[in-house]
């Protein structure tokens, strides 16, 4: 993960993840008809705007596969939930 150089990849709540220093930073799965992608509770909240026209669930949004994936969203995504952890270590 470019954005993400020290996370690790795991598998958490049955779905692919990256967590950093410890503490999740997304998740995501693949369905027939869209990515599901998960940085929750607060990478959600932060890109509220940008996430607008995509459906969204408690905690969720998803990307539908006939659309283009918006990488560079998700980036800056993962991008503050890094910034976000690290301040929590502080």
């Amino acid at each position: 993960m470019d954005h993400a150089p020290d996370a690790k990849e795991k598998i958490a709540y049955g779905m692919p993840a990256y967590h950093f220093k410890g503490k999740p930073l997304v998740y995501f799965g693949g369905f027939q008809k869209h990515i599901g992608f998960y940085a929750t509770p607060t990478g959600h909240l932060q890109f509220e705007a940008q996430l607008a026209s995509y459906k969204q669930g408690k905690g969720s949004v998803q990307f539908p596969l006939h659309q283009p994936i918006p990488y560079e969203l998700i980036g800056k995504i993962v991008e503050y939930r890094i910034a976000e952890a690290l301040e929590k270590l502080k």
